[in-house]
Parts: C-alpha cells; sequence; structure tokens
C-alpha cells in the first residue's frame, strides 16, 4: 500500500526538479534576451519536446514560448500538430536564476504559471 501523497510530498518532488545540462543552454538564451525575467517555465513533453517561457516577478510572460526538442531540427510532428497539448506532459518546473523569491512567492507564481490541478 503506497503512502498518501500531500502538500509537503509535491513540495519535496518539486525541489528536486533540475534542469537537464541540455535544457541549461536554452533557458540561459531566453534569460538573455529577457531583461525582465526573474525565472523561466519549463514543460517537458513525452515526446521529448520542450516549452520554455521566462516569467517577471509577477508571474507574467517576459518572452514568448520556446518549442524545441533536443538534437533535432524542429519539434515533432505531434507537437506541430497540438502544440504540445496538455496531456501529454510529464514533468514541470521553474528554474529560478539568481536569488530566487521566497519560497511564498514561488508558489504563488507556480500556481499562477502552472494552475494548483485542485490542490490549493
Amino acid at each position: 500500500m503506497s503512502k498518501p501523497k500531500n502538500k509537503s510530498d509535491k513540495k519535496d518532488n518539486a525541489a528536486k526538479v533540475v534542469a537537464e545540462k541540455n535544457e541549461e543552454a536554452m533557458i540561459g538564451g531566453i534569460m538573455a534576451g529577457s531583461p525582465d525575467a526573474i525565472g523561466v517555465a519549463v514543460v517537458r513533453l513525452g515526446c521529448g519536446c520542450r516549452k520554455m517561457a521566462a516569467l517577471d516577478k509577477d508571474g507574467e510572460p517576459a518572452s514568448k514560448v520556446v518549442m524545441y526538442r533536443d538534437s533535432a531540427s524542429s519539434i515533432c510532428d505531434l507537437c506541430k500538430k497540438d502544440n504540445g497539448a496538455i496531456s501529454r506532459v510529464t514533468g514541470y518546473f521553474i528554474h529560478w536564476e539568481g536569488e530566487p523569491p521566497s519560497a511564498e512567492e514561488q508558489l504563488r507564481i507556480e500556481a499562477k504559471v502552472f494552475g494548483t490541478h485542485g490542490n490549493a
């Protein structure tokens, strides 16, 4: 029997999600082009494609959404068709640049960007 998940478990799991080496270069490029950004939202899709966008201190977009796929000249055909549907999301997180906001602000921004999934 598995242990029921609670909010602290989710927070611990979210804290463990960090950018992979191949994502770091894209994050750096997005941050460089977004002077008001304090972080980059990263959404990983099951097909291997990624969606990313810079965020400002209020959790508003500070860049356009960028989609890419590692070692490929373009995103996959399925993403071209459905623009990376939410049903195929396998993970997501915010990569904070520099001094991150307080834990409370991080949670507020994450809820604004990704939603609360009924766990508010």
